[in-house]
């Protein structure tokens, strides 16, 4: 009897003794403010997400379930994608598999030349100093806060009619690679990772000016390239003015650009087979978030200090 009371003591006591510092201080460090911010997020994603998880739950059901289901029952998934996904494969003058293929090859030729020659671009303004460096300089930055719809009719002439390149994929490459945006996060990021001893030291060694790029800027600089990667591809692969202001062969239509054709035409409106076309829109655009987003984050957290 004394044993247990001596240990209820000892509990009771245990309960009332006050609380370490290292206790005081994580409860400090969780303030309701915190807990605000957090719920905050969470519904911020919920918000981001929940208009990809409608396309989703659409794209697996018919026409008229689309349209007949209300209430929680439009977020229950249907039994209907794979028929769908039959049907846009079916549609008549419809290439969607070409389609896929042209945006596939386009966005990624756009996202390789801009993201290099922007890097080449960064690092001259970094590395070198020239005559009208900060004219230029401020030229990029101008560029960059010019909406792009403003450009667009000189953009056209400069293509169609100087250029010649209607009609070739030639004439939306080419005008991706001058990309004032990425050229200016990537000095950015230069300016905080650009070490002048390791430059210095390879053109001793005798390494010509574009092996020390290759060989060593580009090694550093893979965050913020392939950060910046995600971006130009998901700029290139939904571009839909381009194509649709030069291109006019059914055969080089972009998936983006004959979707909208296909959404646009009044004898088509099965909205199941345009929700299962916009859902393989977007696959693409998710696959390569997926594959590089862990660079997004401390791409854009170093590129945004300067020290």
């Amino acid at each position: 009897m004394e044993d247990i009371m001596a240990v209820n003591n000892e509990r009771i006591s245990a309960q009332n003794a006050p609380m370490p510092d290292d206790v005081k201080k994580i409860r400090k460090s969780f303030p309701i403010w915190n807990v605000i911010l957090t719920v905050l997020c969470i519904l911020t994603a919920i918000m981001c997400l929940l208009p990809l998880y409608v396309m989703f739950i659409n794209a697996s059901k018919s026409t008229t379930q689309i349209q007949t289901t209300v209430g929680m029952n439009a977020f229950v998934p249907g039994a209907e994608f794979i028929n769908n996904l039959k049907g846009v494969f079916a549609i008549e003058d419809f290439p969607i598999i070409r389609s896929f293929f042209n945006s596939l090859w386009l966005a990624g030729a756009s996202t390789v030349l801009c993201v290099y020659f922007s890097m080449l671009t960064a690092f001259g303004f970094v590395a070198y100093e020239f005559k009208g460096k900060k004219f230029l300089y401020t030229v990029v930055l101008v560029a960059m806060i010019v909406p792009t719809q403003l450009g667009m009719i000189g953009w056209y002439r400069l293509i169609a009619v100087i250029l010649g390149l209607t009609n070739t994929y030639a004439g939306l490459i080419i005008p991706s690679v001058a990309a004032p945006t990425t050229v200016f996060f990537l000095k950015q990021y230069l300016e905080t990772t650009y070490s002048k001893e390791i430059i210095e030291a390879a053109r001793i060694d005798g390494s010509q000016e574009f092996m020390t790029f290759n060989r060593i800027v580009i090694p550093l600089s893979i965050p913020a390239m392939a950060t910046m990667a995600i971006f130009s591809f998901v700029y290139s692969w939904n571009n839909y003015m381009g194509p649709l202001m030069i291109i006019d062969d059914t055969n080089k239509y972009t998936f983006p650009l004959l979707v909208q054709i296909l959404k646009a035409n009044p004898k088509f409106q099965d909205l199941a087979l345009i929700y299962t076309s916009l859902l393989l829109i977007t696959l693409p655009l998710l696959i390569v978030y997926l594959a590089f987003s862990k660079y997004i984050v401390g791409g854009v957290a170093i590129g945004g200090v300067k020290e």
